[in-house]
């Protein structure tokens, strides 16, 4: 299946940390560069959920980012319509998010509307106590599933249940294992588009298995802890290229900041 044409980017919604400041706009930039649709790349950033009444859940212990929660109004942001990506802001795209597209949505009309969901289903139990820099790591049923996830934004059960209050109030477990859905509403995509670094594995001798979107779901190389991690190259260079962007667009600003000045000093 192609991606339906429309008059509109697709949306994707990025869960965001200010820790996590710069592994956010990597994932952007990874997420644009590979991309052959138009994209909206939205961050999810909790406090202004908060200030716009949206989100009033007291953060816990456990919670080891600011979107732990928020990720599940995606539906609810993307204004219930269509299809919309959410992703962990500690991703690096290596392939076009329109592939991911075309392989999780189900050509059949009467198939795509039955899916809610769709992610990796992924079997992982973490062998660290802790993460990133120095959160708790947790274990529960269908960890990391809700890490990426394409939803159907528009199906009754998403539009009933992932609702503000319902984020603010329902437990961990009820969302992480998309308890308001049955298991054949929730479709599956290949691991390679949620490649958990230091958890899958590339076969050499196989093509399927080397990865589109890397997940750094225990901490990546902006962690000093993690600045040697499997696959820290891919990301430092991705981050250096941003930063040399950011080099020239500040040059070119000044340049251009300068002529103004001169020629209002001829004038």
């Amino acid at each position: 299946m192609t991606v339906p044409p429309s008059p509109e980017p697709f949306r994707v919604f990025v869960g965001y940390d200010p820790k996590e400041h710069e592994a956010y706009e990597v994932c952007r930039r990874s997420l644009i560069r590979h991309a052959t649709v138009p994209l909206d790349v939205r961050p999810i950033r909790q406090p202004d959920l908060r200030a716009s009444g949206l989100y009033w859940r007291t953060r816990g212990h456990m919670e080891s980012t600011e979107f732990s929660f928020t990720r599940f109004l995606t539906p609810f942001l993307a204004g219930y319509r269509g299809w919309a990506l959410f992703i962990d802001c500690d991703f690096l795209y290596l392939a076009d998010v329109a592939e991911l597209i075309a392989s999780a949505v189900p050509s059949d009309a009467a198939a795509a509307k039955r899916l809610a969901v769709v992610c990796v289903k992924h079997e992982y139990a973490p062998l660290e106590t802790t993460k990133m820099d120095g959160a708790m790591q947790t274990v529960y049923p269908r960890k990391n599933w809700s890490s990426m996830v394409l939803y159907n934004c528009a199906h009754p059960k998403n539009v009933a249940t992932l609702t503000p209050d319902a984020v603010s109030t329902k437990t961990g477990a009820f969302l992480h294992r998309f308890s308001w859905l049955e298991d054949d509403e929730i479709g599956e995509v290949p691991f390679v588009w949620n490649f958990l670094v230091g958890h899958n594995k590339v076969d050499p001798d196989d093509p399927t298995t080397k990865p589109k979107a890397l997940h750094y779901t225990c901490g990546g190389p902006w962690f000093d802890r993690y600045r040697d991690c499997e696959f820290a190259d891919l990301w430092i260079k991705e981050a250096e290229e941003l930063r040399a962007e950011k080099e020239k667009r500040k040059a070119e600003k000044e340049r251009l900041e300068l002529e103004d000045d001169e020629d209002d000093e001829g004038n």
